[in-house]
């Protein structure tokens, strides 16, 4: 089979081969930490002079002193610059996003009898401050800015900012601020990379430091919010975005091939593979690239190939379903896409993925913009402990109880044994005659 990208036959792999391709571009950050570290100190020590620094010094950027907000004026134009059509679908999307959203959010409260005279339950409440990390290094994102603000919204968080590099005219993506506005979100700031993690997270002189920052960033953002993350709250991990597309004996392989190219077109730090038993599959998909790569710019051609061709894409030939199923569980993808024309007959055999779309008609473009479901998502493995962004990141959960008088002595009892054995005497105390002797008003 000619190399036009790179091709695992996962038969022949031993253990250290297989482990290899499970890997991320992002997967060792100790390089990045440490030149993460001095914008992280610059940031909390110089506040807005280092984050104007370093939108000359990183985005090439001339912001200007008193300009790091957008100001109202420039979401206005925004408008006046945007395509109809665009914002049109940018509505669109945003219809679906929050009608999903909507569904996803839980009851405020609910409360419930344990045992007689005894309640429980939850209460959801807001958290109060988010920031939104929208990218922009390898293109403008407006899809990341609805999928960040809509949960958001809908939870209720009542100081939202959006933080996303500036163009090199010193402005914000226009359709970025058209997506925030419709959302929901006036507050944006000029500011990307491991320096907007800092100023969300210590706060300088134009921006409030928020309690938790949320969104997709390059191994420079990811580094900072691990070094953050004991003083902002620093959300799910999403990395360089990753792919797998899985495809069976019913698909074109060329269809397969159509479809991993739109992860790896997202930058040279991305992952995607196409993942399949059936080698006619995979030598239709080999066979089809080049001429979707002559249909595709040359900046994203460059991206995918480099993707594709190295050592994070590709495609991996497996020996049976069965071990499709196991590789696609271990690497954990952040998209999955099961191209088969029985979809559903693969869905139980696979646990460990961000998003499955299932079916030759939705493909991952379809969730990253449209859909509804949320498509900032868990890379690096972490699909396995972590789910998509959702309306619940935004909220938090409190515990409620209610014991009555009649329902005080039963619990009383079995509560009263466990503190004695555990060796709390001020628990055991607090439910012992001493209490039962101040409710009834006695004293001494």
């Amino acid at each position: 089979m000619p190399e036009i990208c790179s091709f695992h036959d996962l038969s022949t792999l031993d253990a250290k081969g297989r482990a290899a391709l499970t890997r991320r571009s992002e997967t060792d950050l100790s390089g990045f930490v440490e030149r993460v570290k001095p914008i992280i100190e610059a940031v909390r020590t110089e506040g807005d002079a280092a984050l104007l620094r370093f939108a000359r010094d990183f985005d090439k950027s001339e912001v200007k002193p008193g300009q790091i907000k957008v100001s109202e004026a420039e979401f206005d134009a925004a408008f006046q610059a945007v395509d109809p059509e665009v914002i049109e679908s940018i509505r669109f999307g945003i219809d679906n996003i929050r009608r999903f959203h909507e569904e996803q959010k839980p009851e405020p409260m609910w409360f419930k009898e344990m045992r007689p005279g005894s309640f429980a339950g939850d209460r959801w409440t807001p958290i109060q401050s988010a920031a939104l990390y929208v990218p922009r290094g390898k293109g403008a994102f407006p899809s990341v800015t609805m999928m960040t603000s809509v949960p958001a919204v809908v939870a209720g968080v009542p100081n939202l900012c959006i933080v996303t590099p500036p163009t090199p005219d010193g402005s914000v993506d226009a359709a970025t601020l058209v997506a925030a506005r419709l959302a929901g979100v006036e507050t944006v700031y000029k500011v990307g990379g491991a320096q907007a993690v800092a100023a969300v997270a210590y706060g300088t002189e134009t921006i409030a430091p928020v309690l938790k920052i949320v969104g997709p960033g390059s191994p420079f953002v990811v580094a900072a919010k691990s070094l953050l993350s004991g003083v902002i709250n620093t959300g799910l991990p999403a990395g360089p975005s990753e792919a797998i597309i899985f495809a069976d004996e019913t698909v074109d392989g060329a269809l397969a091939a159509l479809d991993v190219l739109i992860e790896a077109e997202h930058g040279p730090d991305s992952s995607a593979y196409i993942v399949t038993h059936d080698r006619k599959v995979a030598e239709a998909a080999m066979a089809a690239l080049p001429g979707y790569w002559e249909a595709m710019t040359e900046q994203r051609v460059g991206f995918s190939q480099t993707v594709l061709q190295g050592a994070y894409g590709g495609i991996i030939l497996t020996a049976s379903l069965e071990d499709s199923y196991a590789f696609i569980n271990d690497y954990a993808p952040e998209h999955l896409e099961i191209l088969s024309m029985e979809p559903f007959r693969h869905l139980g055999r696979i646990t460990e993925a961000a998003e499955i779309l299932m079916g030759p008609h939705t493909p991952i473009t379809l969730g990253n913009f449209v859909l509804g479901p949320n498509a900032v998502l868990p890379t690096s493995r972490w699909a396995r402990t972590y789910g998509p962004l959702s309306v619940t990141d935004f909220l938090k959960r409190s515990s409620i109880g209610y014991v009555t008088s009649a329902g005080y002595p039963e619990l009383a009892l079995h509560a009263r044994r466990l503190a004695r054995y555990e060796g709390f005497s001020s628990h055991e105390n607090a439910i012992s005659e001493i209490r039962d002797r101040l409710l009834s008003g006695e004293r001494g």
